[in-house]
């Protein structure tokens, strides 16, 4: 599958600041031009797809609900 072929309207490019592994799953923080973007997925995958701090990616966001709070 290609990226193109993702329908994810949501996609920011950015640049990996931090991994926090875990056994099962990890935290990877992504910085993008509108700020810091924390995305969850499988240790596995992390290996998988070789992810390293300083890798470039694409964080897609995809949600069934946006709650929103008046400040």
């Amino acid at each position: 599958m290609t990226i193109q072929a993702i329908n994810v309207r949501n996609q920011f490019k950015g640049v990996i600041k931090e991994i926090h592994e875990g056994q099962v799953v990890s935290e990877i923080d992504v910085q993008t031009a509108s700020g810091i973007v924390t995305s969850v997925i499988t240790t596995r995958s992390v290996r998988d797809l070789e992810l390293k701090v300083g890798s470039e990616v694409i964080a897609f966001v995809k949600s069934t609900e946006v709650s929103i709070a008046k400040l």
